[in-house]
């Protein structure tokens, strides 16, 4: 399959329903990354990620691009505008929160058209810079967002803390 077989274009309420199936995948993939890290599925992690997909479809400095294939969403990318930010020591700057490809369309250029897409819009609204976060055993991720030209700047370290030395 050519990516020219899909169509990006933006997400729809619609939609919400293959967007809360990717979502969940995503969750699931990073949860089996590091399930101390990551948040569980829980019991519906479908309706919780279309619930909140569908809170940034009508934001202003947000945007989220579906991939379809025959009238099937088979990718999405969730990107927005993030102010000035002394917490992380940057600019305002244009964040890829989400990408994923569904496994049936991957391998024919989809992500890297979604996240194309994304970055078109976050340069059409004049940020300097866009970032994102990679979780660190995505290594196939990590070379596609380098292919588009994106370079590693921060490591996030994580420690967990046991219950009994809350304080």
């Amino acid at each position: 399959m050519a990516s020219t077989d899909v169509t990006i274009r933006r997400a729809q309420r619609r939609d919400l329903g293959a967007l809360g199936q990717l979502g969940a995948t995503l969750l699931r993939v990073h949860h089996a990354f590091d399930p101390a890290r990551f948040m569980a599925p829980g019991k519906d992690p479908e309706g919780g990620y279309a619930w909140f997909l569908g809170t940034q479809l009508t934001k202003r400095d947000a945007r989220v691009f579906v991939a379809e294939r025959d009238g099937v969403v088979v990718g999405y990318v969730y990107a927005a505008v993030e102010p000035q930010s002394w917490k992380e020591l940057r600019d305002e700057a244009g964040f890829i929160h989400d990408v994923l490809v569904d496994e049936s369309a991957r391998g024919a250029g989809v992500a890297s058209a979604l996240l194309e897409a994304a970055i078109g819009w976050l340069q059409g609204r004049g940020v300097p810079r866009v970032v994102l976060w990679t979780a660190h055993a995505n290594e196939p991720a990590h070379r596609l967002f380098e292919r588009l030209g994106f370079r590693p700047t921060m490591i996030e370290m994580t420690k967990e803390l046991s219950r009994t030395n809350a304080g």
